[in-house]
């Protein structure tokens, strides 16, 4: 995968995806981020990209890192936002080709996070989010413990803590995209127990919750 030219994608339909709509579309709430409006949720990725080049990006990128992103722009318009972050896009590039490309990994949960929101399903069998998929069901992984193997399996796309599906003590089935956003927390644990084929996830749930706790509410991007 060509991290650089994943991003470059990405950032393109989020600009699609926002630009030009009417101030009150950019004032929903994002169910994946709560405390957040679309527009509050596009300030953070583009302030994201801006302090990375600055040279400010803390290793956990902690909450008050992000809120600050998203307070310095309260009042920018999405026409702003849009002009900071593609005048940020090749300086970031430029970054990617020499630190690596972590940028990708946030843009491509946001860019789903925002889509979920403004109900425009799309992009959910990108190189990128395959990419994420794998890296981030290797942090559920080390979330487990001692607890008996588990497989996810999808259309095409499974994977199983150890030994084989069959002889896995749970099974959560779903769409290989639904599996993607599951080990990223963007699915509730009322959705895991729905999917659930075999054996009782109750215990596995804290795993998923890689990125937070799991969401209240059942989120969809479709």
């Amino acid at each position: 995968m060509d991290g650089i030219e994943q991003w470059t994608a990405a950032q393109q339909r989020v600009i699609a995806l926002v630009g030009g709509r009417p101030a009150e579309e950019t004032e929903v709430r994002v169910p994946a981020c709560p405390d957040w409006t679309v527009r509050d949720l596009f300030s953070h990725m583009v302030g994201l990209g801006t302090d990375v080049v600055a040279g400010d990006e803390p290793d956990d990128h902690n909450e008050t890192w992000t809120q600050k992103q998203v307070a310095a722009r309260a009042d920018h318009d999405i026409a702003t936002l849009v002009a900071e972050w593609e005048a940020t896009a090749e300086p970031l590039r430029e970054w990617m080709r020499a630190n690596g490309t972590r940028p990708v990994g946030d843009v491509t949960i946001h860019e789903q996070d925002l889509r979920g929101a403004l109900n425009e399903p799309g992009a959910q069998d990108t190189p990128a989010l395959a990419a994420l998929r794998e890296t981030f069901v290797g942090r559920v992984e080390k979330e487990l413990g001692d607890l008996p193997p588990i497989a996810l399996v999808g259309e095409s796309w499974q994977w199983v803590s150890s030994g084989s599906v069959d002889d896995a003590a749970v099974l959560v089935r779903a769409s290989d995209f639904d599996l993607a956003r599951a080990v990223m927390s963007r699915r509730s644990a009322n959705q895991l127990r729905t999917w659930t084929e075999r054996g009782d996830v109750e215990p596995y749930l804290d795993a998923f919750a890689v990125l937070g706790g799991l969401p209240d509410s059942d989120l969809t991007e479709s």
